[in-house]
């Protein structure tokens, strides 16, 4: 019988009902308000470096100054020009928070899919989850489909992103189990027949600059964002996070197996598809925005959770804001490590996820190995 698969951190044991025995490798998990208290402080840092670095240098005393006069701060007296103003919040300010938003949201879901599957290895890119959101925007891109109006391109992007994640549940689970291999070769196979027919859609489609446009994006970018555009991204991870807050508890219930959360009183089935439904709206939505980013969703949770523990009251709130900060500061790198061209995101977050999901493959083989000798 294979051994099931958890989320939570090595060393870590989550009881039924979300109890956390305070383990965490040697020591006991960090402080959670501290923790948070230094991620809320780099994320201020990282948001001011995002607004000051890039081919104009906008000196960081004089971001606050033009953020705090926008904001209607009359004690602010104006010492630069209109075309920095300019720049920092027309142009970098919405690309900023569109990282904030994308990396937290991407980092949510990521957590929610590791424990909802119980795979150390789910998330929304490696699993398909966004080449489905990626094509149902391409779709509305490439055929004008103004059905929804302006949130038409989300809207496929939602349909796109949760067909695509039933279809690899589906795929994955045999004799009511899903092993590792199951899921990330089912993830694989599905995300590439994805891709291909996308592929296939821009070479046939007779807009020869919108195509390049298209697949420029489907590399992943945060450029191109602005105001009117960003609160749609903002409210779906509002969302997001504030349902799977108030799950946090089924969530850990998931941790012990799925027989343990049904006697414990979850409806395992039914708990599931609502979130899959929310995770594929957040996807879609995110995917619409900037693209599709992969492994944030994988890098963090596991990252965080060697912090904070494995309780999702915890590591729910504390990747988001690690998502936040690492984003954003993968835009920066994607901005001047070519400059002044600009290398997309995706492949950024893709040279630093590829090796780490290889490492976290050898480390659960080892661990089956020992296991399987033990």
């Amino acid at each position: 019988m294979t051994a099931p698969v958890t989320d939570a951190a090595p060393g870590r044991v989550a009881r039924p009902g979300g109890r956390d025995d305070g383990r965490a490798g040697p020591g006991r998990p960090a402080g959670l308000a501290a923790v948070l208290v230094v991620l809320a402080v780099l994320l201020v840092v990282s948001a001011t470096a995002g607004l000051a670095i890039g081919s104009v240098h906008v000196p960081p005393g004089q971001v606050w100054g033009i953020v705090t006069h926008a904001l209607g701060a009359d004690w602010v007296e104006p010492d630069w020009s209109r075309a920095r103003e300019t720049i920092v919040l027309d142009v970098r300010a919405p690309r900023v928070l569109l990282g904030a938003v994308a990396g937290a949201g991407l980092a949510v879901v990521g957590t929610a899919l590791q424990a909802l599957i119980r795979n150390p290895l789910a998330e929304p890119y490696l699993l398909g989850v966004s080449s489905g959101a990626s094509l149902g925007a391409v779709v509305v891109i490439v055929f004008g489909v103004t059905l929804f109006g302006p949130v038409s391109l989300s809207v496929a992007a939602f349909a796109g992103a949760l067909g695509a994640l039933l279809l690899v549940y589906a795929t994955a689970r045999t004799g009511g189990r899903i092993t590792s291999a199951r899921l990330v070769l089912s993830g694989v196979a599905i995300a590439a027949v994805l891709t291909a027919v996308l592929d296939l859609l821009l070479l046939t489609t007779d807009r020869g600059n919108e195509a390049r446009a298209v697949l420029a994006w489907t590399l992943g970018g945060l450029g191109g964002v602005n105001w009117g555009t960003l609160w749609l991204p903002g409210a779906a991870l509002v969302l997001g996070i504030s349902v799977l807050l108030v799950q946090a508890r089924h969530l850990n219930l998931l941790l012990a197996g799925e027989e343990a959360a049904t006697t414990m009183g979850l409806d395992v089935a039914r708990f599931r598809a609502r979130m899959f439904v929310l995770l594929s709206l957040v996807t879609g939505v995110l995917v619409a925005a900037c693209g599709p980013i992969g492994f944030v969703g994988l890098m963090l949770p596991h990252m965080v959770r060697l912090v904070v523990g494995g309780d999702h009251r915890r590591v729910l709130p504390t990747a988001a804001l690690g998502g936040a900060v690492f984003l954003i500061w993968a835009d920066i790198a994607a901005r001047v490590v070519a400059a002044p061209t600009e290398i997309p995101v995706g492949v950024l977050t893709a040279l630093c996820g590829g090796p780490f999901f290889l490492w976290l493959m050898r480390r659960d083989a080892r661990r089956t190995t020992d296991r399987g000798g033990a």
